[in-house]
This record gives structure tokens, C-alpha cells and sequence, in this order.
């Protein structure tokens, strides 16, 4: 069951946590509370507000987990890997920027989003990759599956970003690390430089290795320069939100009342990653253009949509005349 590997995964986070006194003690009594509940659901689907989904148990994980004292448990991880992926922001920058061909260069940034988006400790399978091997993002920018991906609107997306741009984008972020500096970040810069508006929007609160928005308000503050810019691209555009959110999922029925007011005039939404995109928003019908994107990590997730497993999703939906 997935929620039980993914448990045993959190658990060995928890006990490392060295700003929790016991942790050990403590993680074991989150393995065994969370244990109790799943046994719980089913037996009875409807106890805990149930039935349950990957919303309900995500939640569930993370009172659980709060309730014993663990607030951030991927905090030191997370650290580390901003701190990595900050000293080669700028080399990626500048492999973007070399790309003359308008098509070519936004493929490039796509296909680094999606590179980006290996680094996810949510997943049992990658976070033990992670922890044996590391991850580099170019050899995962050169070894994403071949296209075309299990959904692959590339090509429509290529040709609309040759003909529109778009006035405001709200970008739902995933993870720290690669993941929103090295991947989503220089798609923002360059949404920026054509002159459209661009609102990341983080969580609220730590879930996984998630980027949280005071992570994001640091993180761009040591990636501006002395001017105040992104590598030369003016970032007065550019705009951090909290979305009110403390999952790696997300109800877009539910963001803080900050981004509802935000996004009232967006005419492009991004939803980036596993969590935002595919298992919980991959057929939501939103009222202005959208791209969901994330890379497939979950078994369960590739056979629901007839690919392998680490197959890519890249969704463009436009809508006429918003």
C-alpha cells in the first residue's frame, strides 16, 4: 500500500529530526498513530471525514506529525539543496539564454521543469535514489523519457507561446532544491522578459520537501543582483504568494484569500508537480489558460494513465476568448 511505504519513509525522516527532542520516540508513535488510522479507513472508509483520498491522507499524515512536535522534518534536506541549486542558477540561465530559436529555448525550459521536478522526497522510490546517488540535474534534464510523453501538448504550447503572450501567470511551485530554482524559476525569468506578470505561489506550511513562501522569499532575495534583477531580467513583475496551503496536494477551492484576489485576473495558470497536477487537478477546468506539468513517480499514477513509471505529463488547455 502506498501510504504505508510512504510512511516508513516519513518515519526515518522524523527520527532524524535533531530540532525535536526524542525524535526517535516520537517518530516511532507517529508510525504507530498513522498506522492505526489507515487501519481504521478500512475497515470503516467514512471515519475521519473519509472516504479517503490522497487529500485526506496527506492531511491526516500531517496533523499527525504536527500533533508530536515534528514541524519541518526535511528542513536541513532542503537547505542543502537550495544552497546547491543556487550556485548553478546562473549556468543554467545562460544555457537558456544561448538557445536563439524561440521554440527551442522554451522546450529547453520545459523540459527543465520537469528535470526540476525529480528532486521529490515525497516519492519512496526517488527519495531512496536520492539518498544513495544524489541527483544532477543536467544528466536528468538529458534522461527524461523520450517523446512523446504519456500527455504531451508541447507542440500546441510551442506554437502559442510563438503567437501570445500572456498578461498575468500564477505558478503553483512543488519542491525545494532543483526543482524551483534550477527548473521553475528560469521559466519565470523568461515569462518575466516578455512581459508578462508572474505570482509564484508557495505553501504556507512545510509538507515534504516542499518550497515554503518565507523559503521562497530567501531564495529569491539571494538570486537577485545589486539591481534587483534576475541575471539581467527586471523582476518588478514578479510577485510571491502564499497559497494558503499546508499539503503536498492541493483544493484550488481552498487558496488564501491573498491569491483568490491575485489570480482574479490571471489568463494563465501553471500547476507544477505530482501533487498539484496530476493527482488532484489533471481535469480541473479552469477559466483561463493552463499547463499542468509534473513528472509520473507513483506506479499507481502511470497505470492510471497508461505510461511507464518517471513518463512525463506536459497539459496545455487554452481557453477562447477569456
Amino acid at each position: 500500500m502506498r501510504a504505508l511505504d510512504t510512511l516508513t519513509m516519513t518515519r526515518k525522516q522524523a527520527e532524524s529530526d535533531s530540532t525535536v527532542s526524542d525524535a526517535p520516540v516520537r517518530a516511532e508513535k507517529f508510525a504507530q498513530r498513522y498506522t492505526a488510522i489507515l487501519e481504521e479507513l478500512k475497515r470503516n472508509p467514512e471515519s475521519h471525514g473519509g472516504p479517503p483520498d490522497c487529500i485526506l491522507l496527506c492531511r491526516i499524515q500531517e496533523q499527525v506529525l504536527r500533533e508530536l512536535g515534528f514541524v519541518d522534518i526535511f528542513k536541513k534536506v532542503k537547505d542543502e539543496e537550495n544552497a546547491k541549486a543556487i550556485a548553478f542558477f546562473e549556468d543554467v540561465v545562460c544555457l537558456n539564454d544561448a538557445i536563439e530559436d524561440g521554440g527551442k529555448r522554451v522546450e529547453n525550459l520545459i523540459r527543465g521543469i520537469l528535470a526540476g521536478n525529480i528532486f521529490d522526497l515525497g516519492s519512496p522510490e526517488l527519495a531512496e535514489v536520492f539518498a544513495r546517488d544524489g541527483m544532477s540535474f543536467l544528466a536528468s534534464c538529458q534522461n527524461l523519457a523520450s517523446r512523446p510523453w504519456v500527455i504531451d501538448d508541447l507542440e500546441n504550447f510551442k506554437l502559442k507561446w510563438s503567437m501570445k503572450s500572456w498578461k498575468k501567470a500564477v505558478i503553483f511551485v512543488d519542491n525545494s532544491g532543483a526543482d524551483i530554482i534550477l527548473g521553475i524559476l528560469p521559466f519565470a525569468r523568461e515569462l518575466l522578459r516578455r512581459g508578462t506578470q508572474v505570482i509564484l505561489a508557495a505553501n504556507e506550511l512545510p509538507s515534504i520537501n516542499d518550497v515554503t513562501y518565507p523559503e521562497l522569499v530567501e531564495i529569491i532575495s539571494k538570486l537577485k543582483d545589486e539591481n534587483g534583477t534576475l541575471m539581467g531580467v527586471d523582476t518588478s513583475g514578479l510577485l510571491i504568494a502564499s497559497s494558503g496551503n499546508d499539503l503536498p496536494v492541493i483544493d484550488l477551492r481552498s487558496v488564501s484569500q491573498e491569491l483568490a484576489y491575485l489570480a482574479s485576473d490571471a489568463d494563465l495558470v501553471v500547476l507544477e508537480g505530482m501533487g498539484r497536477s496530476l493527482e488532484t487537478n489533471l481535469y480541473a477546468q479552469l477559466k483561463c489558460d493552463s499547463i499542468k506539468i509534473g513528472m509520473v513517480k507513483h506506479p499507481e499514477i502511470a497505470q492510471f494513465l497508461g505510461g511507464s513509471l518517471y513518463n512525463c505529463v506536459f497539459k496545455y488547455t487554452e481557453v477562447q476568448n477569456y
